[in-house]
C-alpha cells in the first residue's frame, strides 16, 4: 500500500474529527495547495501568515504587488507578482496566465482574508477558469477552517 501505519493512524484522526468523511479529509490535508492573495488591510498577512505556518500545504503561491514582496515566512513559497491597480478584467487575465500551470491538483484552498472585492473576484474568476475547484481557507482560534 502506498501509505503505513503512521499515516494511516493520522488519518483515522482526522477521519474522526472530520464527520466520518474520510475522503475529504485526506484530499485535503495530502493534496492541497494554498493560494493566498497579499494585498492591503491592517493585519492581514497575520492571517496569511498563519495559514501558512500551521497549515499542511503541498504548496504555498502567494500573490501581490510589488510592496507584498516584503512577505516573509519560515516555510517555503512561491511569489507571484501582479499589478493591482488595473481594471477588473485585465487584473483576471493577469491572474490567469500567471497561475496557468502552478496549480497541480483539482482543487485548492484560498485565502482571500487580504485584498478588495476587486482583487477577490478576479482571483477567485482565475481559478475556477483554471479549472481548479476552490476551499475558502481561514485561520480562526480553533485552527485552519475551509467555509
Amino acid at each position: 500500500m502506498w501509505y503505513n501505519d503512521k499515516i494511516l493512524k493520522f488519518f483515522w484522526f482526522i477521519n474522526v474529527t472530520h464527520y466520518n468523511n474520510f475522503y475529504k479529509s485526506i484530499m485535503f490535508f495530502v493534496f492541497m495547495e494554498l493560494i493566498a492573495l497579499l494585498s492591503s488591510g491592517k493585519g492581514t498577512w497575520a492571517q496569511v501568515s498563519g495559514l501558512i505556518k500551521y497549515g499542511e500545504w503541498e504548496k504555498v503561491v502567494l500573490l501581490g504587488d510589488n510592496f507584498a514582496k516584503q512577505f516573509t515566512s519560515e516555510k517555503k513559497f512561491e511569489f507571484i507578482k501582479i499589478d493591482t491597480s488595473k481594471k477588473l478584467k485585465d487584473l483576471t487575465e493577469e491572474f490567469s496566465k500567471k497561475l496557468k500551470g502552478k496549480v497541480d491538483g483539482t482543487e485548492v484552498a484560498l485565502s482571500i482574508a487580504s485584498g478588495n472585492g476587486k482583487e477577490h473576484m478576479a482571483l477567485i474568476s482565475a481559478l475556477i477558469n483554471l479549472p481548479v475547484g476552490i476551499r475558502l481557507t481561514a485561520l480562526t482560534r480553533e485552527g485552519i477552517i475551509t467555509l
